[in-house]
C-alpha cells in the first residue's frame, strides 16, 4: 500500500489520514471532500494531496476508502467504479455492512475487491475538527470478506489491508456481513432505541409530575446517555439495517414481557436467577477495548464549597495533559461542599486522573 484514496475526511475518515501519516510516513493519503474540509484536513496533515474530482483521487490508488454516511456512500461505489484501476480495493468505514456489500457486489468490477469496514471508534461530536490520530487505540476494527470467502483465505489474500488496520492502533475482527449487522443490530442499535425510548417513557410522566426528571438521575442517566445522538446519524443506520433491527426489538420486547409475567406471577426466584445471569453476563464484556458503543469512565470528586476549587481540579488535570470529556455537579451543600462527576474516553485515563486528583489533594474515586 503506497497510495490510499480518502473519500470523505471527517471524524473518522480524517482520523485514519492522520493515524496512517504518523505511523506510515511514506505513505501517500489523497482526499476528495468539499474543498473547505480538504483545505483543513491538508493542515492538519491528514491528506498529502486535494482531489478536485473522484476520478482525481481514486487514479493510481492501491486502496479507496469511503469514509462518508451510508446513502452517499452507495452513490459512491457507482460513481467510482468506471475509474478504478485494475486490482484496485475498495472497503469503507460504516457501521451497517450488507446494504454496502451488496452495492459493491452489483456495481464494482470483479477486478476490484471489496472489503466491508467497521472501526469501532468515535467520539462525542463529529467532523474533522475532533479527528484524533489515538481515536482507534485499541479499538476493534470489523473486516467483512465477501460472501462465501473463508477467514484463513480472506487473511492470506489482504495481507496489505490487515497490516494497514493495524497501523492505526487497533485490532482487527473478521466477521462475515448478515453476522456483524446482527449483532450491531443487538448491542448498538437496540440500546439507541431503548436509550430513546425510556428517555420518552420518563418525559410523558414529567409531563404530568415535574419530580419525574428532577429525580432521574444516577442510574438512569448512565443508561440514557445516548438519547442525546442526532437522528441524522441513526436515519440512515435504522433503515440500511432494519431487518436485524425489527428481530433485536422483537426479542427484546419479548423478554421484557417474560419479566412483567415472573413479576405479576410473584416468581422472584426468576427475577433473582436473571439478575445473577445478567450480572454474569456484563462480567465477561471485555473492559480495555472500544466495541460498538462508546461508554465514558466516570471519576467522582469530593469537593469543598470554595472559590478556585473547580479551577484547581481541571488545572491538575491540565498539567497531565487529561482531556476531560463530561462534567456534572452532582450535589453541593452551601458551605460544606459536594460531588462532582467527571467523564473520560476511557478507563485507564480515568484512573490517571484519580492518580493525579489524589497527588492534586482531592478526594477523587471510581464506582
Amino acid at each position: 500500500m503506497q497510495r490510499i484514496a480518502l473519500l470523505g475526511t471527517g471524524l473518522i475518515g480524517g482520523s485514519l489520514g492522520l493515524a496512517w501519516k504518523q505511523r506510515r510516513p511514506g505513505l501517500t493519503v489523497v482526499g476528495f471532500d468539499h474543498p473547505d474540509v480538504l483545505d483543513a484536513a491538508a493542515r492538519r496533515g491528514a491528506i498529502d494531496a486535494k482531489a478536485a474530482t473522484l476520478e482525481a483521487a481514486v487514479r493510481g490508488a492501491d486502496a479507496v476508502v469511503l469514509a462518508v454516511p451510508l446513502a452517499p456512500m452507495l452513490r459512491l461505489l457507482e460513481q467510482i467504479a468506471p475509474h478504478l484501476d485494475p486490482g484496485t480495493l475498495v472497503t469503507d468505514v460504516g457501521s451497517v455492512k450488507t446494504p454496502v456489500m451488496e452495492q459493491a457486489r452489483r456495481v464494482l468490477p470483479p477486478v476490484n475487491p471489496f472489503v466491508g469496514g467497521h472501526p469501532m471508534a468515535g467520539a462525542e461530536r463529529g467532523g474533522l475538527a475532533h479527528a484524533d490520530a489515538l481515536l482507534f487505540e485499541n479499538a476493534t476494527y470489523v473486516l467483512c470478506p465477501p460472501e462465501g470467502v473463508p477467514h484463513g483465505a480472506f487473511v492470506d489474500r489482504h495481507p496489505a489491508l490487515i497490516s494497514l488496520v493495524e497501523d492505526t492502533g487497533a485490532r482487527v475482527l473478521v466477521l462475515g456481513a448478515a453476522r456483524h449487522d446482527r449483532i450491531a443490530a443487538a448491542v448498538s442499535h437496540l440500546p439507541q432505541l431503548v436509550a430513546v425510548a425510556l428517555t420518552h417513557y420518563a418525559a410523558g410522566l414529567h409531563a404530568d409530575d415535574d419530580a419525574f426528571l428532577r429525580l432521574a438521575a444516577g442510574g438512569f442517566r448512565d443508561m440514557t446517555r445516548i438519547a442525546s445522538s442526532p437522528f441524522d446519524l441513526w436515519r440512515q443506520i435504522l433503515t440500511g439495517n432494519q431487518g436485524p433491527i425489527l428481530d433485536a426489538l422483537a426479542g427484546f420486547a419479548a423478554t421484557v414481557q417474560r419479566f412483567r409475567n415472573r413479576l405479576i406471577e410473584d416468581d422472584l426466584d426468576a427475577l433473582e436467577d436473571a439478575f445473577d445471569a445478567a450480572r454474569r453476563a456484563r462480567d465477561t464484556i471485555p473492559r480495555d477495548s472500544k466495541g460498538f458503543l462508546h461508554p465514558l469512565a466516570d471519576v467522582y470528586v469530593y469537593v469543598e464549597d470554595r472559590p478556585g476549587v473547580l479551577a484547581g481540579m481541571t488545572g491538575a488535570l491540565f498539567e497531565a495533559g487529561i482531556n476531560i470529556k463530561d462534567i456534572e455537579l452532582l450535589k453541593i451543600r452551601e458551605g460544606s461542599g459536594g460531588a462532582m462527576r467527571l467523564s473520560f474516553s476511557d478507563g485507564p485515563t480515568a484512573g490517571r486522573a484519580v492518580d493525579v486528583l489524589a497527588g492534586a489533594g482531592f478526594h477523587a474515586h471510581r464506582r
